[in-house]
């Protein structure tokens, strides 16, 4: 992500990309959506072809939206809802590698459409950390649990230019363990309560070879409760503290693109970026301790995607960020299962 997005400027820079969504100098026509519930539900009918859109080159023979197939790229959400009755389910696991340790983790997207516009669902997560210096966890620990609700204020119409819009909110949930740790490492949770306010939106263009391309721009928000604090925990205190700690807000902006080599095999990059407000951890005397810095996050995340069917596909990718300031470097190789009931 380029400086565009520094925290004084992320609105011009989110009306640059949503623009650039909307008309891509560089892209040939824009597509009828056709997107998932997080990744992969059609909306509409999926009988919609290249017919649909404005004539290009002759010569070019332009892919049918029915003959692509996608899993959805690795970090960036869809604006599609399920369809009502339909459930979806995607499962990642993942390998923080850093220096001097790995961070294992899984997550699952636990989805159902209660109706053509609203999708709801869960998202649990587990970790385990492994240390260089011995100071690994104990066992596999539970992470916090995400709610996840979304509404979309545009669907797909045909022949329309209009991308997919949705507006979601989610609520982190405190149900991992964050202090009186006998270990570090065997923090997974946050203690406080979180809410994510994010809008997702979602295009298709057709390439001057008449293959699809498919755009994904997320953009959202976060905000934290007070954790009251115990000992030894994940805000770095140490045994014998007692206290509270608040989570900074942050911001991030998410842009991805799926590029359809066939009716089976995608290509698709992430660039990311967040912003981090400094953390605020206090004792029962109001006094700051530790020094406590914000941060930015800048990530490229590319991946190929396996689609065995329209219902049912795999994505296998690195995530890697860039290290910069307090923040280190990491290398996250990912996988995830996307299957839609």
């Amino acid at each position: 992500m380029t400086q565009c997005c520094a925290p004084n400027r992320i609105v011009p820079c989110l009306l640059t990309l949503a623009i650039a969504m909307a008309a891509h100098p560089a892209i040939a026509h824009a597509a009828p959506d056709a997107s998932s519930g997080h990744a992969r539900v059609e909306d509409g009918d999926a009988s919609a072809t290249a017919q649909d859109a404005p004539p290009n080159h002759a010569a070019i023979t332009r892919q049918r939206l029915e003959d692509a197939w996608w899993t959805g790229p690795l970090i960036a959400n869809s604006p599609a809802p399920l369809p009502k009755g339909r459930a979806y389910v995607e499962s990642y696991l993942f390998d923080v590698r850093s220096p001097g340790s790995d961070a294992f983790g899984s997550q699952t997207y636990l989805l159902y459409g209660l109706s053509n516009r609203w999708t709801a669902g869960a998202r649990p997560s587990f970790g385990y950390t492994r240390r260089d210096d011995g100071d690994s966890s104990s066992g596999v620990g539970v992470g916090d649990l995400t709610l996840h609700a979304q509404y979309a204020l545009t669907t797909y119409a045909a022949g329309s230019r209009t991308p997919a819009i949705a507006v979601a909110i989610e609520a982190s949930l405190p149900t991992g363990r964050y202090d009186r740790l006998d270990r570090a490492s065997d923090g997974f949770g946050s203690g406080v309560c979180t809410t994510t306010l994010a809008v997702y939106a979602q295009q298709y263009y057709w390439l001057d070879n008449g293959r699809l391309l498919r755009g994904r721009l997320n953009v959202g928000g976060s905000f934290s409760g007070r954790a009251r604090v115990r000992g030894r925990s994940v805000y770095g205190t140490g045994d014998g503290f007692a206290g509270h700690a608040r989570p900074g807000a942050s911001v991030f902006v998410d842009n991805a693109w799926e590029y359809s080599l066939t009716r089976r095999w995608v290509l698709s990059t992430d660039f990311y970026y967040r912003h981090d407000a400094a953390a605020s951890v206090r004792d029962t005397a109001g006094d700051s301790v530790g020094a406590r810095v914000a941060s930015d996050t800048f990530a490229v995340a590319p991946a190929i995607e396996y689609n065995w069917s329209a219902r049912v596909g795999v994505i296998v990718g690195v995530r890697f960020v860039a290290g910069r300031g307090h923040n280190q470097s990491s290398v996250t190789p990912i996988a995830a299962l996307s299957v839609l009931m």
